[in-house]
Parts: structure tokens; C-alpha cells; sequence
């Protein structure tokens, strides 16, 4: 069976052979669902809701790359912006009402794309770069601010260079017991997945190095659950859920199979996070073409 799906203006070609089912967006690598395989398995299961909870943000936020849900702020999470918006994040409560922004005095977003809350730090990740032109990468981190606060002065910043020169990234996560850093390449057909060791520097430049390849591409944000047990990978047309055994690391569930959870198509949706308490997750979209921007909530079973 072949047929195409234009929707929020990207083309998607679905071809199924056998058990093999590809999605192909217009402008982005193949991102592969298979049955054939044990580390890409593409069933459903039902852990949540498929029926979201879905609330607008207002005033609208229009380039969401990231969020994180806070831990300090109950009720809140945390959103930023990509490349072209100021350093600064924003606090938005879960009825999608945006409460205020807090600046990151110092820092420059020359194209945040994903964020994480890990411990009680915050991490925001400078990694975009559509052209793989730059030389190096940096990722802030700093203790999660109070919704009283208006700017953050006192942050760390984690420069570094990948081992085999420039990659554009979307996604990244922060093992909660390690502290290691993974970061996702998005152009890629199989997505490489990079690491950056615990302790890293904040004073030199820092190297990320290759630890697995994922079988699809086009990841756009990742999470972790507050206990680590849990890691959702985003790509546009899709959220995948793998489980993370006692004692097995992070690039050992990702060699294992995964399956697909519930998502609602988005306009260019490239955030995820688990809520908090770890009863459902969180997406928030870019804009795009839409005319409104909403929070999706999916909840737990």
C-alpha cells in the first residue's frame, strides 16, 4: 500500500512492505518504523491516554524548542525559544497561561533546541546549527530559578566539540544518576547519539564522543522521567518510549526495542517532557502555520 499525507505543510510518503513501515518527511531524513527488527519495534502500547489533555497557551509563544517540567514551581514548566529570540525562558503554568519570562543575563541563544531539568538543575542546549558549520557547542546549566525570579546572573556553561567535527542536534538528556550528557544528531538517517562524560569542564572545551546509533533519524527532543526509568524520543511524526531496567544504562535501552505512544500530529512539534510526578507527559509545538499554540497533556492509564 502507498499513499501521501499533506499535513501543516510537510509531506509525509508511507510505504508498507511486509511489516515495514517508513515515514519519509519532505525535508528530513528517513525515520523508520520496523517490526522486523528487536531494537525498532513500532506497536503502540497503551501506559497513556490517546486522548490528550489540551490546553492554549496565551499570549502565544511561537518557536517553543524545548520544555521542561519544574520541579521548584508546582503546577509550572519551563519553555524556551531557538535561534532569533532572546536568552530567556519561560515559566508557563499548566492551563497553558504564560506567566513571565527569566533572563539569562550573559548567555547567548544562537539556537537553543532542547532543555532539561535534572536534580534541580536546569540545562538549556545551544545545538542547533541547520548548516554543521560550527566549531563547538554550549550547554547552560544553573540551578532552577523561582517563579519570583526576573534573571538568572550566576550559570555554568558546558563548551565542547564533537570528536568528528560539526553536527546539527535537537535533543538531549542528562542521565539524573551519572550526570552524563546524550546528545541525539537530527540529520542524520540513523540518528548518532553522542556522549559527554561527568565530570566535564566548565573552564575548557570538552569532547563529545559517539556511543550508539539509533535506527531511525530526525530527533527533534528527548526526556527522561524524574527517576530515570523511563526515556521518550521525539521525532515530528512520532514519540517512542523505551524502558530502562534497574542497573542498565542509557545506551542499553536504547539498543533494546521501543514502542510508540500516543501523540497528536503538531504544527512542528520539538519538545517533550515528562510531567514531574511522572503521571503523563507534556508537548508543546512551534507555530508553524497554525493560527494558536497549545499544550498537550496525555496522562498516565
Amino acid at each position: 500500500m502507498y499513499f501521501s499525507l499533506m499535513k501543516y505543510g510537510i509531506l509525509f510518503f508511507t510505504r508498507k512492505i511486509c511489516t515495514r513501515f517508513l515515514l519519509l518527511p519532505l525535508y528530513l531524513p528517513i525515520v523508520s518504523f520496523t517490526s522486523c527488527q528487536k531494537t525498532s519495534a513500532a506497536v503502540e502500547i497503551a501506559l497513556f491516554d490517546s486522548v490528550p489533555v489540551v490546553k492554549p497557551v496565551l499570549p502565544m509563544i511561537n518557536e517553543i524548542s524545548g520544555i521542561a517540567d519544574s520541579k521548584l514551581n508546582a503546577g509550572y514548566l519551563w519553555g524556551e525559544q531557538d535561534s532569533g529570540n532572546p536568552p530567556a525562558i519561560s515559566l508557563i503554568d499548566h492551563n497553558g497561561e504564560v506567566f513571565k519570562n527569566v533572563f539569562i543575563k550573559g548567555a547567548v541563544n544562537r539556537d537553543w533546541e532542547d532543555m532539561a531539568l535534572s536534580g534541580s538543575d536546569l540545562y538549556i542546549a545551544d545545538i542547533g546549527d541547520n548548516n554543521q558549520v560550527y566549531p563547538d557547542y554550549t550547554i547552560y546549566t544553573f540551578p532552577e530559578p523561582a517563579k519570583s525570579t526576573d534573571t538568572v546572573t550566576d550559570f555554568q556553561s558546558i563548551r565542547f566539540q564533537y570528536e568528528d567535527g560539526s553536527h546539527d542536534a535537537e535533543a538531549f538528556i542528562v542521565d539524573p544518576g551519572s550526570k552524563d550528557i546524550y546528545l541525539f544528531t537530527k540529520r542524520d538517517n540513523n540518528s548518532r547519539v553522542f556522549k559527554l562524560s561527568y565530570p566535564y569542564s566548565f573552564t575548557t572545551i570538552n569532547v563529545a564522543k559517539q556511543v550508539t546509533t539509533l535506527p531511525y533519524g530526525g530527533v527533534v527532543s528527548a526526556c527522561l522521567s524524574a527517576d530515570g526509568r523511563e526515556l521518550l524520543v521525539k521525532t515530528y511524526p512520532a514519540i517512542l518510549h523505551y524502558a530502562i531496567a534497574t542497573q542498565q544504562s542509557i545506551v542499553q535501552a536504547l539498543g533494546k526495542a521501543y514502542t510508540t505512544i500516543p501523540y497528536k500530529m503538531e504544527p512542528l512539534g520539538e519538545a517533550v517532557t515528562f510531567a514531574v510526578d511522572n503521571k503523563g507527559y507534556y508537548t508543546l509545538s512551534e507555530k508553524g502555520f497554525s493560527n494558536s499554540v497549545n499544550l498537550y497533556y496525555y496522562k498516565r492509564k
